[in-house]
């Protein structure tokens, strides 16, 4: 069977950047999505198009067809309170090179790095770790299937039940994260949020927001555990 719309593919993969492998799969610990549903990037999803079980796969993408360039829009202040959890700022967090999962206005997760803690503001990065980079990938595709009725309305594993309509100016238990929506975001481009709970959010290629990947890279999927 060859990869194409609402197949559910295996892969495993190694993503170099600048001359080092950041992130990798294996077929044992494969990464699995849905085709076509936009869990990876467009042109990622373009490379291996038709490729079966056992098919290698070897492509560059370049900073517009990965995450863009670096996006000064996207480097924020927040005030400090946006970091409460349970009325209490989360200091020890609040430390520079830090990154600290935040939620924006559409409820989902996008990774801050922390640049500089003032006396009432964070100064915080919302671009990608891999804003501005070219991305190598060598991969092996491992398996090919349809995808069943349940998997395409509930997402591959459940993430689409679970989504959530917080909007950016709530201020209440936002998604069930511990810290709700302390800010709203206005004029602050993303409208984030400290969640109060890790995400496992790295430097990595695979991030699915809810802790199976390795950061927010270039592919939204799930690493099977």
């Amino acid at each position: 069977m060859n990869i194409g719309k609402n197949k559910v593919v295996e892969l495993c993969y190694e993503l170099e950047v600048d001359g080092q492998i950041v992130d990798r799969t294996t077929k044992e610990k494969p990464l699995d999505y849905i085709h076509g549903t936009g869990s990876l990037l467009k042109k990622f999803e373009q490379n291996i198009e038709g490729l079966e079980p056992g098919g290698k796969f070897s492509f560059t993408l370049t900073p517009a067809e990965g995450y863009g360039e670096v996006d000064p829009d996207r480097i924020i202040d927040l005030p400090k309170e946006a970091f409460e959890v349970n009325g209490q700022i989360m200091e020890d967090l609040l430390v520079p090179g830090a990154t600290i999962p935040l939620v924006n206005g559409m409820g989902g997760i996008v990774p801050g790095k922390v640049l500089e803690v003032n006396e009432k503001t964070v100064k915080m990065d919302l671009n990608s770790p891999m804003a501005g980079k070219t991305l190598n990938f060598t991969g092996e595709i491992v398996s090919v299937r349809e995808a069943t009725e349940k998997e395409l309305k509930d997402g591959l594993h459940g993430e689409y039940v679970h989504q959530c309509n917080c909007g950016g100016d709530s201020h209440g238990d936002c998604c069930g994260h511990n810290g709700g929506c302390h800010h709203d975001g206005e004029g602050h481009g993303d409208g984030c949020c400290h969640g109060g709970e890790g995400h496992g959010n790295g430097d990595g290629c695979c991030h699915s927001g809810e802790g199976h990947g390795h950061g927010d890279g270039c592919c939204h999927g799930s690493h099977k555990e």
